[in-house]
């Protein structure tokens, strides 16, 4: 019953395509826009009826385009759609962006191998464990974290399906809210980066991967963040859905040391410092001094951020002089009298342009630092910039936080501390090495994956080192045991990283050069231009066209996945956007958080399919549905808010990049 219902929506969808085009298209005078439009109609239906997405764009490409070549001349036409062919596969095989998609892949696949995941949602679910709905809060959490590691969807889900969704089920946890929580969560990884949907429209679009990183990260967080709140809220109005952990679920085993030093006082921080300064609290000094410092490490990372923010607010305004450099020009290119030079600015008009004068010699001199100042000497200090008014505010919440943190730090807290420093430090080392590098403008994307997937592979081996190492000891075995079984999975892991990601990649290519071959063939014909003068024909404004834009991408993402709507239907709103005033890259943001509903929505809801896969048999696929549809909700006023509120996206690109 369940399939046949999905048949009948499958196929009425299909019906509202195909119905509207028999009754409007004009049969008997058919011109090259119409058959754009045609084409159009027909790859959405044969998308839908499963024909594969890559081969069904070339297919349709190669015929229409021979149609649009057939009707200007025919004797050339099979030539010509030969070489648009070659064109537009030589053009995706040299466009160096697409480098980024297989490294950042692979990157994936290795860290999800290396066992990470599993550490950091048990130590996030005891850090959580007193919030209402703490399995789901750490499984959405987790993803989060995972997200800005591996941008694969799939992987994510199908992990998390694995690892949370049994925990969650045994706790009593509604079945639809549990899988909301998992599919929601496990669709971050659309937006945050390092997202492959971002690196795909930065091609299409010409947008720089870059700055669609840096805008992804505000909101993609926030994102998370209503998730999360959305969680807390439902936990707490109707605590059947999610119950509270049972006490023995909370408790955290604690060690030797931590046994000993219980008795003296529940602030560990306190303890620890009598112990080291004491030293007869039945515990060795250096064991102390250790735990110690590993209980000041939240202090000194929140020290170290307030001391950065500081330097970097209060830092003294550098004005470049560019006399000397004028000067120097002036002496080569036209010595003695006057030189203007136009800024270079486009739209700037000609009458008005701006123009640079060579200065005399002798105020040159003056103002030239390279005239004025001897080789080596010391450049003035500079005074730093006052302290505005929102950095105290910032020092207060700081310290306020350090002060909280430690009146709350006992034993169990330090223990779920060092579990979390144990399984996010390392891949926080990997994020920041990865994004920080490409945001900052250390490396390029592709650099930065590559990095990325060296920095994977480490992680696995040293993971997967420490976990035979132990067995190795605890059975009496050497080193070289453990050696030997790791460098054994290393090899497993990499040659199944490497299947999975050339298998990707080589969709995700083949979609561009499908696309390529279709966007041409659609070109030719003058849909473009069919669609652009209907569109300028309804006179909107940017906000008129934008409500329409978004609402078209989230029906397109009921029936199509996220690869086909960017790869087709973008080349048809991108050329619009200057029309409007609208920003590409913000364009670009709001339809990354728009199509997270392409995962999220049946019947072709791809996170479902993957949870299904990995879920008990009782759970069946409606309620996989059901348990989406609240958080599709939350993705809609998620979009709300950054188009209120663009600065959420823009403001990290604009401080990094100057945008």
């Amino acid at each position: 019953m369940r399939l046949r219902k999905e048949l009948w929506f499958g196929f009425s969808l299909m019906a509202l395509i195909i119905i509207p085009v028999i009754v409007l298209t004009p049969w008997g005078h058919l011109t090259n826009g119409h058959l754009g439009l045609l084409m159009l109609a027909l790859i959405c239906v044969g998308i839908m009826l499963g024909f594969p997405t890559a081969f069904t764009l070339m297919g349709m490409g190669v015929f229409f385009a021979w149609l649009a070549y057939r009707s200007v001349d025919p004797a050339t036409a099979d030539r010509r759609v030969l070489d648009l062919f070659v064109q537009r596969t030589f053009g995706i095989m040299s466009n160096d962006v697409l480098i980024a998609v297989p490294l950042f892949l692979f990157m994936g696949y290795v860290v999800e191998r290396a066992q990470l995941i599993d550490k950091l949602f048990r130590s996030l679910h005891l850090a959580t464990a007193r919030l209402p709905g703490s399995l789901a809060v750490a499984t959405i959490v987790t993803c989060a974290i995972f997200a800005t590691a591996t941008g694969i969807v799939g992987a994510v889900v199908t992990l998390m399906g694995l690892l949370a969704f049994p925990a969650m089920l045994k706790a009593g946890y509604n079945v639809k809210v549990a899988a909301g929580a998992v599919t929601a969560g496990g669709c971050l990884g659309i937006l945050i980066p390092p997202s492959v949907l971002l690196i795909v429209y930065g091609a299409v679009a010409g947008v720089s991967v870059v700055q669609l990183y840096a805008g992804a990260f505000l909101p993609g967080f926030m994102l998370a963040g209503l998730y999360v709140g959305y969680v807390i809220l439902l936990a707490k109005w109707k605590p059947n859905l999610m119950p509270p952990l049972a006490e023995s679920e909370r408790r955290v085993e604690l060690p030797d040391f931590a046994q000993a030093l219980a008795p003296h006082g529940r602030n560990a921080l306190v303890v620890l410092w009598r112990a080291v300064t004491g030293g007869n609290a039945g515990v060795a000094k250096h064991t102390a001094l250790a735990q110690l410092l590993v209980t000041l490490v939240p202090a000194l990372v929140i020290v170290a951020v307030l001391g950065i923010t500081y330097r970097a607010t209060t830092a003294p305004e550098v004005e470049a002089s560019t006399a000397g450099l004028v000067e120097a020009g002036g002496l080569v290119a036209a010595p003695g009298g006057e030189r203007e030079a136009s800024t270079g600015l486009i739209g700037a008009p000609e009458a008005e342009e701006s123009t640079v004068k060579e200065p005399p010699a002798e105020e040159a001199k003056k103002t030239s630092p390279v005239e004025t100042k001897a080789p080596g000497a010391a450049a003035a200090p500079q005074e730093r910039l006052a302290v505005p008014a929102w950095l105290w505010g910032v020092f207060a919440i700081g310290i306020g936080t350090i002060a909280l943190i430690y009146w709350l730090w006992n034993w169990e807290r330090l223990e779920v501390f060092k579990m979390l420093l144990g399984s996010f430090f390392p891949l926080a080392l990997l994020i920041l090495a990865v994004l920080g590098s490409i945001v900052f403008g250390l490396a390029t994307p592709s650099e930065a994956a590559a990095v990325g997937g060296f920095g994977g592979f480490v992680l696995a081996g040293v993971y997967r080192f420490i976990a035979y190492w132990r067995d190795a000891r605890s059975s009496g075995k050497g080193t070289g045991t453990a050696i030997w079984s790791t460098m054994k999975e290393l090899g497993i892991i990499v040659k199944e990283s490497s299947f999975l990601t050339a298998k990707t990649s080589a969709m995700v290519c083949w979609l561009f050069v499908g696309s390529g071959i279709f966007s041409a063939a659609f070109a030719l014909l003058g849909g473009q231009e069919v669609v652009e003068k209907w569109v300028l024909s309804l006179d909107m404004t940017p906000v008129q066209f934008m409500i329409l834009a978004q609402f078209i991408i989230f029906i397109l993402g009921w029936p199509l996945e996220w690869t086909e709507i960017i790869i087709i239907f973008m080349p048809i709103f991108l050329p619009l956007l200057p029309h409007f005033h609208i920003d590409p890259l913000f364009f670009g943001l709001l339809v990354a958080l728009n199509l997270q509903t392409a995962f999220l929505s049946p019947p072709v809801a791809m996170a479902a399919f993957y949870l299904k896969g990995v879920s008990p048999p009782h759970v069946t696929l409606n309620a996989i549905f059901a348990g989406m549809m609240p958080f599709m909700g939350i993705q809609l006023i998620a979009l709300v808010i950054l188009y209120v509120f663009p600065q959420i996206g823009l403001w990290l690109p604009s401080v990094v990049y100057g945008r």
